[in-house]
Formats: C-alpha cells, sequence, structure tokens
C-alpha cells in the first residue's frame, strides 16, 4: 500500500514516479537527444561538406555550407573564444541547480533543449582545433545566402538553444511555473509558507456556521424585498 503524501492522496511522495521525476526523464532525455543529433549532423557536414561549394536546398533559402566559429552569433567575441565556455558551463550549473526543484514536464523539455545546445557547443570549445576552451564551433546551415551574409550560419545545438528559450517564454507568459503550479492573470505570487492552491487556482475561503446563517438571512430578505 503506498501512503497518501501530506497534502493528501493526490500530493506524490519526494523521490517518488510522480511530476518531479518524469520531469527530470524530460529534461534529461531531451538534452541526451538533442547533444547525440547535433555531433552526428556535426560529424555527417565534416565527412561531406568540408573542401566544397555550399550545397543549394529548397530553392536557395537553405544552404549548407562548413563554417568553424571562434565566437558567437555574426562573429562576435571571436578573441575571447575561452569567454563562451565559461559562460557555457555556467549556464549548465544553473540549468543543474533548476532541476533540483523542477516539477514541470514542459519546463523539463525547455531545460533539457538548452542543456543540449549547450553541451553540443561546449563540446566543440573544449575539443576541437585549435585547442582545449578555445576550439572552434562547427556549424553548417545558411538561409538565403550561402555565406551567412543574411543570417549566421547556424548548427543543431544552435537551434534546440533558440527552441529551448523560446518555449521558456511561452511558459513564463502563460504563467506556468517550473513546480508544476500555473499562475493566472491577477493571482499574486504564492509566499513562502501560504496554503497551497486549490486544484483550480482559485483560494478556498473558510467560513463559520454564524457567517453561512447570516448570509441565508441576506438572501431570503432580498427575495422578500
Amino acid at each position: 500500500m503506498t501512503a497518501a503524501g501530506p497534502d493528501g492522496p493526490g500530493t506524490a511522495e519526494p523521490g517518488g514516479g510522480g511530476p518531479g521525476r518524469r520531469a527530470i526523464v524530460v529534461l534529461a532525455g531531451t538534452a541526451g537527444l538533442a547533444f547525440l543529433a547535433d555531433l552526428s549532423t556535426k560529424h555527417l557536414a565534416l565527412a561531406t561538406l568540408d573542401d566544397r561549394d555550399p550545397v543549394r536546398l529548397l530553392g536557395g533559402t537553405v544552404y549548407l555550407t562548413i563554417t568553424r566559429n571562434s565566437g558567437a552569433a555574426f562573429g562576435l567575441g571571436a578573441d575571447h573564444t575561452w569567454v563562451f565556455s565559461l559562460i557555457t558551463i555556467a549556464v549548465v550549473g544553473w540549468i543543474g541547480w533548476m532541476a533540483l526543484r523542477l516539477r514541470s514536464v514542459p519546463w523539463g523539455l525547455s531545460l533539457g533543449l538548452v542543456l543540449g545546445g549547450a553541451f553540443g557547443n561546449l563540446a566543440d570549445r573544449i575539443f576541437r582545433a585549435p585547442g582545449h576552451f578555445v576550439g572552434h564551433v562547427v556549424d553548417m546551415v545558411s538561409l538565403f545566402d550561402p555565406y551567412g551574409r543574411v543570417w549566421p550560419v547556424f548548427n543543431l545545438a544552435d537551434s534546440a538553444l533558440v527552441c529551448g528559450v523560446a518555449l521558456a517564454v511561452v511558459l513564463e507568459l502563460t504563467g506556468r511555473q517550473r513546480d508544476g503550479t500555473r499562475l493566472r492573470a491577477g493571482d499574486p505570487a504564492p509566499a513562502a509558507g501560504s496554503p497551497k492552491e486549490t486544484t483550480d487556482g482559485s483560494a478556498r475561503r473558510e467560513t463559520t456556521p454564524t457567517e453561512d446563517r447570516r448570509e441565508s438571512t441576506d438572501v431570503e430578505l432580498g427575495e422578500r424585498a
């Protein structure tokens, strides 16, 4: 027999198979898939696109071409590659800290995409030439121009990062919290130590028998009037 949680039978036990565990599984699985997909596409691009002209796809909407980027988008910070490695490590640490209290599966998906993308580019900076923590990131997708003159050349890790951040913005705007709760328009943020919200998100109002009788009397007087 499974014992009920401290807040009733619908509350999962800490460490059990509840929403917290599902969210962590989604985060880890999404991050792993994004990282492996990015690693595979980079390996394939290096094997097939290196030392050749850009490949034109979709009537020129997309071009496949190899570039090695030592900086950020548009080549920014190219002389300070190690800074991006430190920033990425900080992001990974922040996501790990967030995961300790994660109870939302959509947030697990969002953070998993960001984590997988961060790992993909961090692996390039650590292990690729010209050296550890100053390696160049392999990019291979260019939009509307074969040489990235319209939009920066990017890779699958960059796409995962952008999608993860975009999903996080949507979750924030719709009031979805990382602990699995959901705020509605006009609702104040729950204070520390305050009672849990009811399942429909509204506050529960406690009344006494005297107040109930008074309200019934008021209703009857109103009907007679």
